[in-house]
């Protein structure tokens, strides 16, 4: 419970998003990330045109991941759908996702740092390990069958009639 709250806690005051206008080449800060577009593309999917999009992510100079969003348009329904970007990791987690090409040809992105998301799993999967453990606890069904069988050697009472 307390690594589920530890997360809690950690994402909901320490998250942190920005939506950005970025061009090819621009780069953008966003808690202690730097976020650069270094390419704009299209691509042709089995049943959906997609705008591509690849921004790398540096930390103190060095290159932590290259994030590939994209926004898609379905044919059949004429449907837009973003494609977000996601790097994960134990600390944080990393999100781009595309919004809309502006006028001069640069693109609305939403960048968020999330930290201590995966704490949220964890904390949820110890919890149900816990419980796993519980029900399988051998000492506490033998508590249950001697009381059962304590139970069964009391005497009946008389009935009255």
């Amino acid at each position: 419970l307390a690594v589920t709250i530890v997360g809690v806690v950690m994402v909901s005051n320490y998250a942190m998003e920005r939506n950005v206008r970025l061009d090819i080449g621009e780069q953008v800060n966003l808690g202690g990330y730097d976020f650069t577009l270094t390419e704009l593309g299209e691509r042709r999917g089995p049943n959906f045109l997609a705008d591509t999009a690849t921004i790398e992510v540096a930390r103190e100079g060095r290159i932590v991941t290259t994030l590939y969003p994209e926004k898609r348009l379905y044919i059949a329904r004429g449907q837009p759908m973003t494609d977000v970007a996601l790097d994960p990791g134990l600390l944080r987690d990393l999100y781009v996702a595309m919004g809309e090409e502006l006028d001069d040809g640069s693109w609305a992105m939403r960048l968020q740092v999330k930290p201590f998301v995966r704490w949220l799993w964890l904390g949820a999967l110890l919890m149900a390990s816990g419980g796993v453990l519980a029900v399988a606890d051998r000492r506490y069904r033998r508590r249950r069958a001697a009381a059962a069988d304590r139970e069964s050697m009391r005497p009946a009472r008389e009935v009255r009639a």
